[in-house]
């Protein structure tokens, strides 16, 4: 039997040997880049589009480190970031804690409310803030301690270690009515948040706030050679964490080392251009064709469960779930920690027939009375190809505070989105780009038992005609 078997191996390797087409050094060298470009870019989403975002605080609003953005009226398309809502006052800043702790003033939430978290570089939330943080919507002072910090705590400050220097916060003023007075309230909620060094807590700077309503904030990530010159940025100012000690391996193959100059020649940036792109198309791949619906003959799906059940580290005692991360990472930012409470979002990628939305059409969906939302609801539109508000587009979103929206006898409301408003549905329409894939997002804050419950439904949305 021994000689059979061995026999036997002696003839595969021959044929084996006898039709084996060798790579030359140089197919070898390219092919690591290639392979390993599209896993870094996939492994990397989360630095990269905080760092996207960060240039955009920077460059597009002047703004420098622990200075307050906020709306002062809710945005329009000009706010290019993944997935944001367009009804609510955010605020948004950045810090670092190269230079030792940060503190973080949260005032308590008279008047109005105030939810959001703090985000550490790799896009995971450390703490949220609010109802569902630990000032439980009281109001308290947060002091974030960067990764190499051992000394004593002081007193006074819930501590909140981050494993990363650089992190930002994502905050929402929420408006009990859209009256003067609740929108005044909220705003002036806004203006008592402080963030200053520990070092300078016993007198603390004057602190900056910037309105950005009306300005462009250009922070949606360059999928081409450029993402890996921030991932390489960002690779540079970080702490390794020890699940990543085989990527950094990997990551030297394509020119990125920790504490050495990343300088690619041409030929090597046009196979970072095209892993970009081809790690693009894996996020867009797995975001459009994700499907657990809310409601089983509906094609409305809440995010995928892998990063709520994580805290969206996407880690568990068993694996790092890169890939779920990268394309949760493409396609939002700035997540609670705790979800499911305060809020709820559901998104569509295709019609009732099962058909992907498309922008050049015109659509319907119907919204029951009585939504189970107690604070408000908001309908909102997004392009696949960015994860962002379509830009240039005249109407982005419609939701509960919208006075001038139609309402139907019974309470309910139907909303139409396309190219062009349907005539006479003007107040009722939002806009989609011909030509171009789009998703609406429903969302439902403070929700209610009717929608966990699932005895309230949404409808799907239904396709009016095709221009």
């Amino acid at each position: 039997m021994r000689k059979i078997i061995s026999a036997a191996l002696g003839v595969v390797c021959v044929a084996v040997s006898a039709n084996a087409q060798p790579f030359s050094a140089d197919d070898l060298a390219r092919r690591t880049i290639e392979r390993r470009a599209v896993e870094a870019a996939i492994w990397g989403m989360p630095l990269v589009n905080t760092d996207a975002m960060r240039e955009a605080y920077f460059r597009d609003v002047g703004a420098k480190y622990n200075d307050i953005c906020y709306f002062s009226t809710p945005q329009n398309w000009k706010f290019q970031v993944t997935t944001p809502n367009a009804s609510t006052n955010y605020i948004y800043f950045n810090y670092n804690l190269k230079d030792g702790p940060v503190v973080v003033e949260i005032p308590a939430a008279i008047g109005a409310g105030l939810l959001g978290s703090m985000v550490n570089a790799w896009d995971e939330p450390m703490n949220d803030v609010g109802p569902a943080g630990l000032d439980q919507g009281k109001g308290a002072k947060y002091l974030l301690l960067p990764p190499d910090f051992n000394a004593e705590i002081p007193a006074g400050y819930f501590p909140v270690k981050y494993p990363t220097y650089n992190g930002y916060s994502l905050y929402r003023a929420i408006r009990n009515s859209p009256s003067e007075t609740d929108v005044a309230a909220a705003l002036a909620l806004v203006k008592k948040i402080r963030v200053y060094p520990l070092a300078q807590a016993a007198n603390p700077p004057e602190q900056r706030y910037i309105d950005i309503y009306g300005k462009t904030f250009d922070g949606i990530a360059d999928f081409d050679e450029r993402f890996f010159e921030r991932l390489n940025r960002m690779v540079q100012e970080e702490p390794v964490l020890p699940r990543d000690l085989i990527t950094m391996g990997m990551l030297k193959s394509i020119g990125i080392e920790k504490g050495k100059a990343f300088k690619p020649d041409a030929a090597t940036q046009t196979i970072l251009r095209a892993a970009a792109q081809e790690a693009k198309a894996q996020f867009i791949e797995g975001l459009t064709s994700y499907s657990q619906p809310w409601w089983p003959d509906r094609k409305w799906s809440p995010p995928d469960p892998k990063g709520i059940k994580s805290g969206f580290t996407f880690q568990t005692a068993d694996m790092l779930d890169v890939d779920a991360r990268g394309w949760a990472n493409y396609s939002a930012f700035g997540l609670p920690k705790k979800t499911g409470e305060s809020l709820v979002y559901l998104f569509a990628f295709s019609d009732s027939s099962g058909e992907r939305l498309s922008g050049e059409r015109t659509y319907t969906v119907h919204i029951p009375a009585n939504v189970p939302a107690k604070q408000y609801w908001s309908m909102i539109v997004y392009a696949v190809d960015t994860a962002a508000l379509i830009r240039e587009a005249p109407v982005v979103t419609l939701d509960s505070y919208n006075q001038a929206m139609q309402r139907n006898a019974d309470g309910s409301v139907d909303i139409y989105f396309g190219p062009k408003a349907p005539e006479g549905k003007e107040a009722n329409w939002i806009y989609t780009a011909p030509g171009k894939a789009f998703f609406p997002a429903m969302r439902f804050y403070d929700p209610d038992k009717p929608l966990f419950e699932k005895t309230w439904k949404l409808s799907d949305l239904e396709q009016i005609s095709n221009l």
